[in-house]
């Protein structure tokens, strides 16, 4: 399994880090990783519904998979 900034999880796999309202618990804070920060939302990410943005990131997370 990859390692990004010290994260390691495999795609899919929901975050430690959300709570039960799927909020990040550690954003605008400096542990936050970088490679969180780095993610920039925009109109064809979020869509237009919840549903939407998770087929988003399913299909980029299957995208930038490692090759096994």
């Amino acid at each position: 399994m990859p390692v990004v900034d010290g994260i390691s999880k495999p795609a899919g796999v929901r975050c430690i880090q959300l709570d039960e309202q799927d909020r990040c618990k550690l954003f605008g804070r400096p542990e936050r990783p970088a490679v969180c920060s780095s993610l920039r939302p925009d109109a064809d990410m979020c869509g237009s519904s919840r549903e939407q943005a998770m087929r988003w990131l399913g299909a980029t997370e299957a995208l930038t998979a490692p090759i096994c």
